[in-house]
């Protein structure tokens, strides 16, 4: 044998073949150290939070009682955030962490850029009656009542301070009930996500604090609009309510709002994350299946999974989309349909559709093409046949 392939022990006798059978074992071994790791880090991905404190700067919210809204959200954002940077495997982003002024789409911006796992927008409300009072939760979607739009109206009014208004936000004006249908097309997709998350948040507020259950309702808000991910607006309370303002504007009231906020946040994450490991999902992780000859000899027909419709061309980013790639953009009619990974398998799609439901794509569902044109599922499995 060369002698620069001799055994690193000179001392003990190895002959050609143990020389390569132990090498052949110490590859294995070290296969399977850095798989293991890699599973490790595909488990250890953390939970990303991003916590919004609305309103700053010039802008001072609503000024219920001589208090200040801006002042209020940030208080309460920066202590959720002390909390919850202290729990293993959640990461948390601010939108602010001091009083300045941050554009709308700027926000989303930034959640979306995290890939985080969850928005949520921290905002005071304020009536016409200084009687109203609790806490409330809203997801994007059309009010359902003059009360939602004049809440979503309050708070979409801040891009008047912003400068190109109009380009940012496609003409939207907030003063038009019209203008709303055009935002929630896009949210659409994580609906069902945030209003899980929003009720977790609401029932923590009467469960721990008591509060009157103003129950999760459906408004449109800019600020949600362009996140891709489940985003919740909460209003803490009434600032125009005298007793509630006092509590909001003390130190003992921010203090068990973040309590409050930061359960329903942990609870959400926990919720989540059993129910993605009841599917035996690793997040980026897909069980590869062989076609078998019948599929690879119908190379026409192919399965994709259709995560989102949207009149918005949105770049097909994995930021974008919760991490997942490969995403095709596919034009139809005045919409854009938005499709995750394709495969000749029926049985590899629904793996992806897991995939993409536990990413947050609760509405996903499975598509088939044969020669590009669409059919049924069930056409699809007579081919398969």
């Amino acid at each position: 044998m060369h002698q620069d392939f001799l055994p690193i022990y000179p001392f003990v006798k190895t002959s050609p073949m143990k020389t390569i059978l132990i090498s052949f074992i110490s590859r294995i071994v070290l296969l399977i150290f850095f798989i293991g790791i890699n599973e490790l880090h595909a488990q250890d991905k953390p939970f990303v939070v991003v916590l919004d404190a609305g309103h700053g700067g010039h802008d001072s919210g609503n000024r219920g009682n001589g208090y200040y809204e801006k002042n209020i959200a940030l208080n309460i954002a920066l202590k959720i955030g002390s909390q919850l940077e202290k729990i293993p495997n959640v990461k948390v982003i601010y939108t602010r962490k001091k009083d300045v002024f941050i554009e709308l789409i700027q926000r989303a911006k930034i959640a979306n850029e995290a890939d985080a796992d969850l928005f949520v927008s921290i905002h005071c409300d304020a009536f016409t009656s200084s009687k109203a009072f609790g806490a409330g939760t809203f997801v994007l979607g059309l009010h359902a009542n003059e009360r939602n739009f004049q809440v979503a109206q309050k708070e979409n009014s801040v891009i008047f301070l912003e400068e190109n208004y109009e380009q940012n936000y496609d003409g939207f004006d907030p003063n038009d009930p019209e203008s709303v249908i055009s935002l929630i097309l896009m949210q659409e997709t994580y609906l069902d996500q945030s209003i899980v998350a929003a009720n977790t948040i609401q029932k923590s507020f009467v469960n721990n604090l008591k509060r009157k259950d103003r129950t999760v309702k459906q408004a449109g808000f800019v600020v949600l609009k362009y996140t891709y991910m489940p985003s919740v607006l909460v209003e803490t309370g009434f600032l125009t309510n005298k007793s509630e303002g006092a509590f909001l504007n003390s130190g003992k009231g921010q203090n068990q709002m973040a309590d409050a906020i930061t359960k329903a946040i942990l609870n959400y994450k926990n919720e989540r994350a059993a129910s993605v490991q009841n599917e035996g999902l690793l997040s980026g992780q897909l069980p590869q299946y062989a076609e078998s000859p019948a599929e690879t000899a119908l190379s026409d027909l192919v399965f994709k999974i259709q995560i989102a419709a949207s009149k918005n061309k949105i770049e097909t980013k994995a930021y974008n989309f919760k991490g997942l790639a490969p995403i095709v953009r596919e034009k139809s009619g005045s919409l854009y349909r938005y499709f995750y990974s394709q495969s000749s398998s029926y049985e590899a799609s629904k793996t992806h559709l897991k995939m993409a439901q536990s990413k947050g794509f609760p509405n996903a569902f499975i598509v088939a093409f044969n020669k590009d044109k669409k059919i049924t599922i069930s056409e699809a499995l007579r081919l398969l046949k």
